[in-house]
């Protein structure tokens, strides 16, 4: 049955990907999509979480928020409500 494989395929890739704030410390993914909107959106453009980018999750504070990620050899802090913000997948 192709049609079952392919859809099986596509709940697979969904499985794959999951929310920045997610990712532990120490570990690396990659951009798949944003669902922030307006100036937030922008702002995580203008930073360079752009899809496809590669994201390393360097730490977290005591308490979980922020989180300090790299991006293109340079490092940024978000929020959890950012981080929530930012789809990404396995690198």
């Amino acid at each position: 049955m192709p049609g079952r494989k392919g859809k099986l395929h596509k709940q697979q890739g969904r499985r794959r990907c999951r929310m920045l704030k997610d990712v532990k410390s120490g570990s690396c993914a990659r951009i798949h999509c944003h669902h922030a909107t307006g100036a937030v959106r922008q702002r995580l453009l203008d930073l360079g979480f752009v899809p496809r980018a590669r994201i390393d999750v360097i730490r977290r504070a005591p308490l979980g928020d922020p989180i300090e990620c790299r991006v293109a050899n340079y490092k940024v802090t978000l929020r959890n409500t950012e981080a929530a913000l930012i789809e990404v997948e396995n690198d």
